[in-house]
């Protein structure tokens, strides 16, 4: 039981991310491979306010939401002038300057959080406190899924109202002809900078969940293959073709891994042979499954 519900925690978190990703990449087109600096920004921001603020989740995540946010205009700008693969290559630039950030802020000797070492570099960040809201502390496996969950599920309203609204049909718009939503007086520039704050001010949301949860952050948490994963997650799940994508996205690559551990498979090349058989799947559900799993089904 305590195993599922570990499992639930990590749903509860992709979902989160997958759902502000999709913002982006289903409803904007733009297509991101930072979306994993944004979700370390969220981890460390947390990290950082609860061991030296003292704050409970949900200012610290409300902070890291703020900050990252902020730190979205970057994106923002590009995105303006940049299209395709340019825009793709620019994410990536901002994607290892995070990370490079994260890995080279520290100076031994000077104590964490500190001007001269602010992420401790490599070493990361440990003893991270527990969730906790008005002196309610989360520290079990089973308190902690459900709060994530209700987090997650308000995440959900969010999106879906959004999404559905004047404003998420515009995106779409924008999405598939932008010369023509500009000739009907939208302001895109604008349309932009408010999608890439609010996804990854979601990313940075689910960062700080992900910190509270295993107490521990390290710059692992904005490596590009986390980018990766995230933005294999809404593919496979299916990119703006329903609002089930994330949630199929999320659940399969979180399952495929965890079944794959119980193949009975020697010590020395099971690794290897986990990740041989993950990538032979997820080339198999896009070859089947073009639209994603949760798409439509293309007819030949």
């Amino acid at each position: 039981m305590i195993y599922l519900l570990h499992l639930l925690v990590y749903f509860d978190i992709y979902v989160i991310v997958s759902l502000s990703l999709n913002i982006v990449v289903g409803y904007c087109g733009i297509i991101t491979l930072a979306h994993a600096g944004y979700f370390a920004i969220g981890a460390y921001v947390y990290a950082l306010s609860t061991q030296a603020l003292g704050w409970g989740l949900i200012p610290a995540a409300m902070l890291a939401a703020a900050v990252a946010a902020c730190f979205s205009f970057v994106l923002s700008l590009a995105s303006w002038r940049m299209r395709g693969d340019f825009f793709v290559l620019f994410s990536l630039a901002v994607q290892t300057v995070i990370f490079g950030i994260i890995y080279n802020w520290w100076s031994a000797g000077a104590p964490t959080g500190s001007w001269e070492n602010l992420t401790n570099g490599s070493f990361g960040i440990s003893g991270i406190a527990k969730p906790s809201i008005f002196g309610i502390e989360f520290n079990t496996v089973g308190s902690a899924a459900a709060l994530f969950s209700v987090i997650a599920g308000l995440f959900v309203l969010l999106s879906r109202t959004l999404l559905r609204s004047p404003w998420g049909r515009v995106l779409k718009a924008m999405r598939d002809d932008e010369l023509a939503t500009r000739s009907l007086g939208k302001n895109v520039r604008l349309l932009k900078v408010q999608a890439l704050a609010l996804a990854c001010g979601m990313a940075a949301v689910a960062g700080a969940m992900y910190a509270s949860y295993v107490s521990f952050v390290d710059p692992e948490s904005g490596a590009l293959s986390e980018s990766i994963l995230f933005l294999s997650m809404i593919i496979v799940g299916g990119v703006g073709n329903s609002f089930r994508g994330p949630f199929v996205g999320a659940l399969t690559l979180l399952l495929i891994p965890e079944a794959l551990r119980y193949l009975a498979l020697p010590d020395t090349i099971a690794f290897e042979i986990r990740l041989l058989v993950y990538g032979l799947m997820l080339v198999l559900l896009m070859h089947f499954r073009p639209r994603g799993l949760a798409g439509d089904l293309e007819l030949k």
